[in-house]
């Protein structure tokens, strides 16, 4: 096998990958894939790994890759700080400004939005050094009843500039059709597709020339002294004892971009206030007040905090009178009965609307099959 020719390599000699992604979108096959690529049809060494949390829809997840020569060992195994291509599965991690840290002129950028690279980034009020692509890769899937990091993988193989269409299928061959033979059509579409939509923007906000300069002095000056950048929280710069200054992180999270597409949609006159739906929600979403029902005063449903809601609808199982009700968040873009927890405490500006996901609804999701307790 002849050996692909990588375009760019780091100090160290390596081409470096960083996935940003939530739960559920499938970063980390995809992550894992890319990684036997290399080996195995690439003729190059490599090495995969993921980060995560609670394997929970909607979670933060992160997938790291690197490719070298055969004949290099890769003695690296720290996450990617300083990628050459970034995939961002999901256009709603843009309100998080550390998601583009480590970007640099050369740095390729793979956003699934179905916007422009500009009005994504714009959107965000983000400043990105590299160049941007974007590719509706949540179109694509449900369009192929394929899945996101399919179509994902596709669009990020094209960018590399080194990644054959035909490795592509024998990699989603290998790792899915085997598994998933009733998927494999609609895997290698949704591989093509993203392959050959995947669009490329104009270079990030800031100008070329700007971010060099700002570039070499992050990154130079440090390097020349010996040192290497640090991260915001790192060994030195932990809070005495380890303590955790952000427990409970939901609490100040957006749990929008979990949800499926559905959500509990609240109608008040039929409410009794019985609390069960306060009871039963992990996320505390009810915000109950003191006011008057029937005459008497007690704790009343003044309303739902969506920031928090991530779509499990337990509160419309366990209702006795049919006060919440499932509803296509699509249908419901100016929520009644909005109403946030003041309770916590929060900077309004981090929050944004993220959208509902729209994929449970699809054709794709109806007609898929389950087989071994997931999705294909």
């Amino acid at each position: 096998m002849e050996a692909a020719a990588l375009p760019v390599r780091n100090q160290s000699g390596y081409y470096e990958i960083r996935l940003e992604s939530i739960g559920g979108l499938g970063a980390n096959l995809c992550g894992k894939m890319l990684g036997e690529l290399g080996l195995h049809y690439l003729g190059l060494n490599s090495v995969s790994f993921s980060s995560y949390g609670s394997e929970k829809t909607g979670t933060p997840v992160k997938a790291y890759i690197r490719y070298c020569d055969m004949d290099k060992e890769i003695r690296v195994h720290s996450p990617v700080t300083q990628p050459h291509l970034l995939g961002i599965f999901h256009e709603a991690l843009m309100t998080d400004s550390t998601i583009l840290d480590g970007c640099r002129p050369e740095t390729k950028i793979v956003i699934n939005t179905e916007m422009d690279s500009r009005e994504a980034v714009s959107t965000r009020n983000q400043s990105v050094m590299g160049t941007i692509y974007y590719v509706p890769a949540q179109r694509i899937a449900i369009e192929t009843h394929s899945r996101i990091n399919v179509v994902m993988l596709g669009a990020m193989a094209k960018v590399m500039g080194f990644v054959p269409l035909k490795a592509l299928n024998e990699i989603c061959e290998h790792a899915l059709g085997r598994k998933y033979p009733d998927a494999l059509a609609g895997n290698l579409e949704g591989i093509r597709r993203g392959y050959e939509e995947v669009t490329c923007g104009k270079e990030g906000t800031k100008d070329s020339e700007q971010a060099k300069e700002e570039q070499k002095k992050q990154c130079g000056e440090d390097r020349e002294q010996g040192k290497q950048t640090q991260n915001v929280w790192g060994y030195e710069t932990a809070p005495i004892g380890g303590i955790n200054p952000r427990y409970g992180s939901s609490v100040i999270s957006d749990l929008s971009p979990s949800r499926q597409g559905y959500i509990p949609v609240f109608i008040q006159e039929r409410c009794i206030n019985c609390g069960l739906c306060d009871s039963t929600c992990p996320d505390m979403v009810f915000q109950f007040q003191k006011g008057e029902y029937k005459g008497r005063e007690m704790m009343v449903n003044r309303g739902l905090d969506y920031y928090h809601c991530k779509g499990c609808l337990r509160c419309v199982e366990v209702c006795p009178v049919q006060a919440l009700v499932k509803g296509l968040e699509a249908e419901h873009p100016r929520k009644e009965w909005f109403v946030p927890n003041q309770e916590l405490l929060r900077s309004p500006d981090y929050y944004e609307k993220a959208g509902p996901d729209g994929y449970i609804t699809s054709e794709s999701f109806l007609t898929e099959k389950r087989m071994e307790g997931g999705e294909v």
